[in-house]
């Protein structure tokens, strides 16, 4: 056990090396760790988004319903949401930037069981239910990780958009997902939807254990100092209060306690409901209502993903650009989102199609980033992991699963629908309905975070002219 705890330990160096050197191979070392997380959990995207891909093969060949899959989706949805704070709580304090590397082995190697079980030719519902849900477990602090490795190295006026730039990687890992996952059953597996798990998983533990050992977790395992000290910001006032607090101290303080982290997890739920309900539906609803082709549907995933690319790469910059009104800036995306919406219900044509998902992956994936940004601004540094996973774990049990199990019960034909009151859901149109009612509840939350994030910036703008004039 202790020699667990030691290969996930941080281990600091008493500052030797010149500030001025430091800030020199700054950009060499920051982009190793970097590099690690950004893979790291682009591959965590390639054994996840295959089974949004491998849905309609798993209905074709094995004879899954859309409900099964629906549940399917809600048991990974669950065990996500409970890593997400459960790991991301032992996480922090501990090398995220190694420990994303592990649990992306683990998780890829269930998957690769579940591909070996799904060549027997059997419907394994509930060992697939179980497995799938396991491998979720061990994927679920892979963004709070990387969140952690991050701050510690990036300045406060530039960190949105390094977690921008980082936030490309699971669009990139989900747009060629789907892609990658029926490339290798076709070629390999004679077209057997088992292929498109095994052959990601394999492509995702060669990654795993080739970049374990690239890079350090923060500046201090190098002899530097911290990244303030190393670009000459003052340190957040929250990270000097919690220096000589326990973990659970800070996560009582700064977590349970904190209302703002608390707006901003359930704001993740409306989010989620409306990235997860287009992105994991988008090729049962583009064969199902518009009868569109395997390949048509598969590519729906690539669209959604590009768009998200350019959102990632943008939202997060823009938010640094507007000095840090990162809420203001997702209540901007949630609006214009509505519009894509309304695109995407009516489109006619897979270019209408794409088109929409395009726009709707660059929209949805601006408050997808900015509220995780936003929690950083009101936690600190030694809390980031489990403010983040709290986030992703309202996102993923409430929002997730919505999405997911309710959206299924509303868009399968062969179910009921479901009722609220005296009004019934069902049909794909009632499923457009429940994105604008999660649209509109994210954007009045999210208002509520821009107006305390405002008053932040002008108190922090007002601290040195009032320190000048005291003088």
């Amino acid at each position: 056990m202790s020699k667990v705890s030691d290969f996930f330990s941080i281990k600091k160096k008493e500052p030797y090396v010149p500030l001025e050197e430091q800030r020199k191979q700054w950009g060499k070392e920051f982009f190793k760790a970097f590099f690690v997380v950004f893979v790291a959990y682009a591959c965590m995207y390639l054994v996840r988004n295959n089974f949004k891909a491998a849905q309609p093969l798993l209905k074709d060949q094995l004879g899954f319903t859309t409900t099964e899959l629906g549940y399917i989706g809600f048991g990974f949805s669950i065990t996500y949401a409970i890593g997400k704070t459960v790991l991301g709580y032992i996480i922090d304090g501990r090398n995220a930037k190694r420990a994303v590397s592990v649990l992306l082995i683990m998780s890829a190697t269930i998957v690769l069981a579940i591909g070996v079980i799904l060549l027997t030719g059997n419907k394994p519902t509930g060992v697939v239910l179980v497995l799938w849900g396991l491998s979720g477990f061990f994927q679920a602090p892979g963004g709070p990780s990387a969140y952690s490795t991050i701050t510690r190295w990036t300045p406060t006026e530039k960190r949105g958009r390094y977690l921008g730039f980082w936030n490309m990687s699971h669009n990139i890992g989900g747009g060629v997902a789907g892609i990658l996952a029926l490339f290798g059953a076709n070629v390999f597996f004679h077209g057997k939807v088992a292929g498109m798990f095994i052959v990601p998983a394999v492509i995702a533990i060669i990654v795993g254990f080739s970049i374990l050992f690239i890079g350090k977790d923060e500046p201090q395992e190098l002899g530097w100092n911290s990244s303030e000290e190393i670009f000459g910001e003052a340190k957040n006032e929250n990270d000097v209060e919690v220096e000589e607090m326990s973990k659970f101290e800070i996560f009582k303080t700064y977590i349970l306690k904190n209302p703002w982290i608390w707006i901003l997890c359930v704001a993740n739920i409306f989010v989620y409901i409306v990235r997860i309900g287009i992105d994991n539906w988008a090729p049962l609803y583009v064969t199902e209502q518009l009868h569109f082709g395997i390949n048509e549907a598969v590519n729906t995933i690539f669209y959604f993903e590009m768009g998200a690319l350019l959102g990632s790469l943008s939202w997060g910059f823009i938010s640094d650009l507007l000095k840090g009104r990162r809420a203001l800036v997702a209540v901007f995306c949630l609006v214009l989102t509505g519009f894509a919406v309304l695109g995407y219900m009516k489109a006619t044509s897979i270019t209408m199609v794409n088109v929409s998902l395009f726009c709707l992956g660059t929209l949805i994936f601006g408050p997808q980033l900015l509220i995780g940004i936003s929690l950083v601004g009101f936690t600190p540094k030694k809390s980031i992991a489990v403010a983040n996973g709290l986030s992703g774990t309202f996102g993923y049990l409430f929002g997730d699963s919505t999405a997911k199990v309710l959206l299924a019960k509303i868009a399968d034909p062969k179910a009921g629908g479901i009722n609220i009151g005296s009004i019934n859901l069902h049909g794909w149109h009632d499923v457009f309905t429940v994105f604008y009612g999660a649209l509109i509840l994210g954007i009045i939350l999210l208002l509520l975070v821009a107006y305390e994030e405002e008053k932040r910036i002008r108190r922090v703008k007002r601290e040195p002219i009032e320190e000048k004039l005291a003088a």
